[in-house]
């Protein structure tokens, strides 16, 4: 019997967890993803491993994810993406440095700090790797 309150007690605390998680991202948050993304009303937020705010949502139709820290500074954006779409430049360094390896997932960044750049995520035994490069061709990681 008190397995199962305990149980049912989590399951409603991750349920109210996921309704409320809107309400739970600070003001300040909100409000640099407001101005960074108007007329987007209804963000999916999660706090990631770091602290940081994460948004799920959508422009037309496309999926994409934006980090903020605590005090509302926006970090990144990202959208995942196809080989196909990578400029030439990323795909040649791909084809000359990586052209055995798997990819697992591309993602389209837009970072504070580094600017637009594309994470290859690359399939290895453990740990996959991620190579960052930039829309030139250089490797930034």
């Amino acid at each position: 019997m008190i397995i199962k309150y305990f149980t049912t007690l989590l399951l409603l605390t991750l349920f109210i967890d996921g309704v409320t998680a809107q309400e739970k991202a600070p003001e300040a948050v909100r409000k640099t993803f407001a101005e960074k993304y108007p007329g987007e009303n209804d963000p999916d937020w999660h706090k990631d491993s770091n602290g940081n705010y994460e948004s799920n949502f959508k422009i037309d139709g496309e999926s994409l994810r934006a980090d903020f820290s605590p005090n509302g500074k926006w970090i990144e954006t990202e959208r995942s993406i196809k080989k196909d779409d990578l400029p030439k430049l990323v795909k040649d360094v791909i084809n000359k440095y990586y052209s055995g390896w798997e990819i697992a997932e591309i993602e389209e960044v837009d970072h504070h700090k580094k600017g637009r750049f594309y994470d290859v995520e690359f399939k290895q035994k453990g740990k996959n790797k991620d190579v960052e490069i930039k829309p030139d061709g250089t490797v930034i990681n």
